[in-house]
């Protein structure tokens, strides 16, 4: 697929989506012309197969590959809710504060199952319960892929064969931006009691905005982040945009420095799956969604920790950090450091010969993109 072939199926995903989270049944003629092939891969890509499949049935179009992306989404999906409906309730009879995030909140807000998809499941919690949430996770049959005590990172568990949780300790790490970092540092204070749920809490609806937009920012602005991501926008605003309080969301938004990126993002989420004409800088973010995927690339992260970091910054940091990873990170790979940190600089010296073994072209590429010249 050329890249013009590309941009024309993502597109198309987005006309179908539009009109599959509106209700409106395609335009057969505009169908027709669409190379199923190309669209498939476009929407996977974005994970939009499901949300894409639906509006293509609802033209009349029967197409294999995303009969099957559709009902995977619903499968997962279901399967989803049932653990973490099981997670939730073990939480709560363990008096363990918490909140679902994202994904689990959004998918709520789209029109049909599935249409919303997940890679994962995301649950903030009480850090000082680190302990006890393993053991709930454990005994509910999940494998511990991850488990790093610290006040930030993540755990990740894993349960055969689809689901992901993520239990969440905080929303943003200490090297996010400051201003990002610092103000979400005391989210705790801002959580709203579940009228039905002892333990359990959630955002406001305006919060929650700033949230979901806060999270498309930091890919942004790094990686890069698809359109999914505007998708859930626009969902959202569909939603509840009438009632949200946006003096009191353009406040906060200032605090945290990124008001004129939530002003194009909204512009460009409402316009795009809106049907309206977009203007020139909204196609030019536009772009930055198209060649980003779902999870960003190589060469955005690359040019992103440039920007932050000065090319000598960035070679500096890199090095380092590649050659000798934290050990939260080094204790995911080699798991005898639970019992054994001591062997920390061994396993150093076994990952180095690992990477100049096997991965050594990877590393390079990766240097080489951080003495491109940056885009303006």
């Amino acid at each position: 697929m050329t890249k013009e072939e590309y941009r024309q199926s993502c597109l198309d995903v987005v006309y179908l989506a539009a009109c599959a989270v509106n209700g409106e049944t395609p335009d057969q003629d505009r169908v027709s012309g669409m190379n199923l092939a190309n669209l498939y891969e476009a929407a996977q890509r974005h994970l939009l197969g499901c949300v894409t499949a639906m509006a293509l049935e609802s033209a009349g179009v029967k197409d294999e590959a995303f009969t099957q992306a559709r009902w995977k989404a619903v499968r997962k999906s279901l399967t989803f809710d049932t653990e973490r409906a099981a997670v939730l309730d073990r939480l709560e009879e363990a008096g363990i504060w918490h909140m679902p995030l994202k994904g689990a909140v959004l998918k709520t807000l789209y029109p049909k199952t599935g249409m919303r998809q997940m890679a994962d499941s995301d649950i903030l919690y009480d850090v000082s319960r680190s302990g006890d949430v393993r053991a709930i996770m454990e005994s509910l049959g999940f494998e511990t892929v991850s488990f790093v005590d610290d006040a930030y990172h993540h755990d990740h568990y894993y349960k055969a064969p689809v689901c992901n949780f993520e239990m969440h300790r905080a929303l943003f790490f200490p090297d996010d931006q400051a201003e990002i970092f610092a103000y979400y540092r005391t989210i705790r204070e801002r959580l709203l009691p579940d009228p039905d749920r002892r333990y359990r809490y959630h955002l406001s609806p305006e919060d929650f905005y700033i949230y979901i937009t806060v999270h498309e920012y930091k890919h942004y602005s790094s990686g890069g982040t698809g359109l999914r991501s505007l998708l859930d926008t626009y969902v959202y605003l569909k939603k509840n945009g009438d009632t949200l309080d946006r003096a009191c969301i353009a406040g906060e938004l200032d605090k945290l420095g990124i008001a004129d990126f939530e002003a194009r993002n909204r512009s460009l989420a409402l316009h795009l799956f809106g049907g309206e004409e977009l203007t020139a800088d909204e196609e030019e973010m536009l772009g930055v969604f198209l060649e980003s995927g779902t999870y960003g690339t190589v060469p955005r992260w690359v040019e992103y920790q440039v920007r932050r970091r000065g090319r000598a910054g960035f070679l500096a940091w890199f090095l380092l950090s590649k050659t000798f990873p934290r050990y939260r990170i080094m204790v995911q790979r080699y798991p005898v450091l639970r019992s054994l940190p001591v062997l920390l600089p061994v396993c150093w010296i076994v990952r180095i010969v690992h990477i100049l073994l096997t991965k050594r072209e990877e590393a390079a590429n990766q240097l080489k993109k951080a003495f491109r010249p940056i885009r303006g």
